[in-house]
């Protein structure tokens, strides 16, 4: 990512209602996923600064964070989530078979070739493990932040379902979320691409969707809609909404 992103997301991330309620809703879909089951060994491939690092340590006996940023995983350390390692996700240093679980929050549409990385994510689980990706959705929607972010694709389940199955991966689950909020970013988005092309004018690069100044309250109110969505994802997958979230398994 551009150092702007690097930086607003470590800024934002403990109270910014997007982080706040994709932590909510990821992590809770993946605790029911798992039920009583307990990985001994997790890896957040993309780490980033570690926001997700403190709840997959409570679902999980040992979790190690992994980023191309060297910087990033020195936050993860602050943390207390040592051991992490530099990655571009093509060649991990760990055994065939190491983990349990993988986690890639916002991760895969960073890699330049995302069907190779998912191969390394399923050489590295055990049999039986999991792998959990989520993805921003519709290549449609690819803006402004998409770029500053360095996103190289926006996803939709197919393909998001197509890179995971070309691995071996036996999909789960395939969901959209941040659905209840979805009718208020679309027109957003597409309207904000659209004054983009009329006025002929290169966006900012040090802004992003994460830039605009909001009320505390209003954090707090979005990122309980964002959270919202959870029971009834619990339940069924979302056919609509502003991102994906997939859980695949390693046959065996």
């Amino acid at each position: 990512m551009e150092a702007v992103a690097y930086r607003q997301f470590r800024d934002l991330e403990e109270h910014h209602w997007w982080f706040r309620g994709r932590r909510a809703v990821y992590l809770g879909l993946l605790r029911h996923h798992l039920g009583a089951t307990r990985p001994r060994r997790v890896l957040d491939l993309g780490c980033g600064s570690g926001g997700f690092l403190p709840g997959l340590a409570h679902l999980a006996e040992r979790v190690f964070p992994t980023d191309l940023d060297r910087s990033s995983l020195r936050l993860c350390h602050e943390r207390g989530f040592a051991g992490g390692v530099v990655s571009d996700g093509y060649a991990l240093p760990y055994r065939d078979g190491s983990f349990e679980l993988v986690c890639l929050f916002d991760a895969l549409e960073h890699i330049p070739d995302d069907a190779r990385a998912v191969r390394e994510v399923a050489r590295l689980l055990a049999p039986g493990g999991l792998l959990v990706a989520s993805v921003p959705a519709y290549p449609l929607l690819y803006a402004n932040n998409d770029r500053v972010a360095r996103h190289h694709r926006r996803y939709t389940r197919r393909s998001l379902a197509r890179v995971l199955a070309g691995a071996g991966l036996t999909i789960e689950r395939n969901t959209h979320a941040n659905v209840f909020l979805f009718p208020l970013i679309l027109p957003t988005v597409l309207g904000l691409k659209a004054l983009e092309t009329l006025l002929g004018r290169a966006p900012d690069a040090q802004r992003t969707n994460l830039s605009f100044p909001l009320p505390e309250a209003l954090h707090g109110l979005l990122a309980g809609v964002f959270a919202a969505e959870l029971p009834f994802s619990r339940r069924f997958d979302w056919p609509v909404g502003h991102s994906i979230l997939a859980i695949a398994r390693r046959p065996g």
